[in-house]
């Protein structure tokens, strides 16, 4: 195990470009059972994110525990953030980790102002809170505590079956404040999801923490993205996963096709080289120069594609286009729900979900 810059604000001479400057830097781990990873150790200042106005996101403010994520998702649209640090998107964002280990304590504190307006706050939207850095710091019990104690609805999005350690807590948060749990499986081949998403549990495993957190109480949304063009978007494989998703007892899917943002297009684009050169010319014609997105006609045959599946399989459920965009003038004014055992039926849990997820 090595250990460095034990002290709060000292300078690493030995740590990598951007770490030995980053604000409140603690010391910089590795150890034998995280093999590749190095954790980042920092103090920070803040754990509120308030989200931009001009964002098309559904909500206003977000928690991120972690910088980085060894998910190692080779199409994560959160990659171009490690590059604020000196790092690069590709390797460092999968395998250099920045852990806020006091987060929890300082987000309670900010819960705690008289000022804050008990408004949704998402988890899970740029860098996984469930991560196998989670299974080591263990702060998302805090960050749960400190949200239902003060008040406050929260929503997770995740791919880490992790979730699972904390399920008896979130219940128990459910019955004071709305929370929205959410699992996001993209790939459904076991061989393909381990090439693209090496880090990822399962895609099995997945299913089993939906069917886990189902028997909770709570509705589970399955987000089906990204859909990726000429691997995932047959008949035949969405058919798969939507029978799949059924079958763990999610109640509604958000689905839609692969982004390409800056820092993640030129990783996904040589993974696709190494992987399926065949299909390099295609993409770069969907993904045009610095196009982030898939054509607007694409996405609509992919929603006219699997809206009738979702119907077939008795699934709610929308494509990521459909998203409700709040207002720029002010914060979402409703919240997403779950239910713990007693509560709503699923069905109208899941309609007042639509509005964060």
């Amino acid at each position: 195990m090595r250990w460095q810059g034990q002290d709060v604000g000292a300078t690493d001479a030995a740590a990598l470009p951007g770490m030995e400057r980053l604000s409140g830097f603690v010391r910089s781990v590795t150890t034998p059972e995280f093999a590749g990873v190095t954790f980042h150790e920092v103090m920070s200042k803040s754990a509120l994110n308030r989200v931009p106005s001009s964002s098309a996101m559904p909500f206003d403010w977000t928690v991120n525990p972690y910088r980085g994520c060894s998910h190692a998702c080779s199409y994560c649209f959160a990659r171009g953030t490690h590059e604020y640090l000196d790092l690069d998107a590709g390797h460092d964002f999968d395998s250099q980790v920045v852990v806020k280990v006091n987060v929890a304590d300082v987000l309670r504190h900010e819960l705690s102002r008289g000022t804050w307006g008990r408004e949704p706050v998402a988890l899970g939207t740029n860098t996984d809170p469930y991560q196998r850095a989670e299974g080591r710091y263990r702060l998302m019990p805090g960050i749960i505590d400190a949200l239902a104690e003060s008040g406050t609805p929260f929503s997770i999005l995740t791919k880490g079956t992790l979730l699972r350690r904390d399920l008896p807590q979130l219940v128990d948060a459910a019955s004071h404040v709305p929370v929205s749990l959410a699992m996001s499986i993209a790939i459904f081949d076991d061989t393909l999801q381990h090439s693209v998403e090496p880090g990822t549990p399962s895609t099995a495993a997945r299913l089993q923490t939906v069917r886990a957190a189902t028997d909770a109480g709570f509705a589970v949304t399955v987000f089906l993205m990204p859909i990726l063009p000429h691997l995932t978007d047959s008949i035949r494989m969405l058919d798969d996963a939507l029978a799949r998703i059924r079958a763990a007892g999610a109640v509604r899917v958000v689905f839609g096709a692969l982004h390409l943002r800056p820092g993640a297009k030129g990783w996904f684009l040589q993974w696709l080289g190494q992987q399926h050169p065949e299909l390099v010319s295609s993409y770069r014609g969907l993904y045009p120069g610095v196009a982030a997105y898939a054509p607007k006609g694409y996405r609509a045959w992919l929603g006219k594609r699997v809206r009738p599946l979702l119907r077939a399989h008795g699934l709610d459920g929308r494509l990521e286009d459909d998203q409700p965009r709040r207002a720029v003038t002010g914060p979402v004014v409703t919240t997403s729900l779950a239910a713990p055992r007693g509560a709503a039926s699923p069905r109208r849990v899941d309609a007042a979900a639509d509005r964060l997820f």
